[in-house]
């Protein structure tokens, strides 16, 4: 009988889950598990970014244009709300005064605060280190935009159209950088770093952190580089070279 029951249980989680999706389609199991039931996330991975400063021009916004693109983060001509997933800082050495530029977005932090402090767990990292929001169960309060130390998330304030299918959003919500997981699951790189590559200037690495064969993992181990604000611990997945 209670194998029954169980099985039961599982069918009506399986069947929620189906019909919970967002206007995109897209169903709250698929949040958590990668590309099929085959080949599930797995631990083994880091995925992670290497930003190297002196390649990023203050002028250059390729990779804004590219996540915007990709996630049609349309502007509402109020840029105190508007969503801003990955952001250009110049950042002036005040003795120097030499001026560094760089990408901020979510770091992907392996000890993310925004996920300490949600109260529903809407906030969640996946095995592989990405750092997702599951929208059916943010409600808004915002806990994780004060928690964050690199003001990586926005909070939607408008009614949206026209969205992706594979980047859901909802009024009334918080969102930030997936690190285009919905690519990442298909061994593609982010719109961000595929800008940078093409339309930019070559500034922005993405790879697995943990083989220590990867393009990333050799660059890291050939060059120091920094965490942003390294003294909160968070270890994060965003490393910056040249700053």
């Amino acid at each position: 009988m209670t194998a029954e029951i169980n099985a039961k249980r599982r069918r009506l989680i399986k069947g929620a889950a189906a019909v919970a999706g967002l206007g995109s389609g897209l169903q709250l199991v698929e949040l958590a598990l990668a590309k099929s039931d085959e080949e599930a996330v797995s631990a083994l991975q880091r995925w992670g970014l290497l930003i190297d400063s002196s390649k990023c021009a203050t002028n250059c916004t390729a990779c804004v244009s590219g996540c915007n693109e990709e996630h049609n983060l349309e502007g509402f001509d109020r840029p105190e709300t508007d969503a801003q997933w990955i952001r250009k800082l110049d950042l002036t050495d005040q003795q120097t005064q030499h001026v560094s530029s760089l990408p901020m977005l979510c770091q992907h932090c392996e000890n993310p605060p925004c996920v300490d402090v949600c109260p529903t767990g809407a906030s969640f990292k996946r095995d592989d280190g990405i750092v997702l929001v599951d929208k059916h169960t943010c409600i808004g309060c915002r806990y994780c935009v004060i928690a964050c130390p690199y003001k990586a998330r926005s909070f939607v304030h408008e009614s949206l159209h026209n969205q992706k299918s594979y980047s859901p959003r909802g009024k009334g919500t918080v969102e930030s950088c997936t690190l285009c997981v919905h690519r990442v699951d298909k061994d593609l790189s982010p719109a961000c770093v595929e800008a940078c590559n093409t339309k930019g200037n070559g500034a922005m690495m993405f790879g697995d952190l943990n083989d220590a064969d990867s393009e990333i993992a050799k660059q890291m181990k050939a060059a120091p580089s920094r965490q942003v604000r390294e003294d909160l611990g968070l270890n994060t997945g965003v490393r910056y070279q040249n700053i």
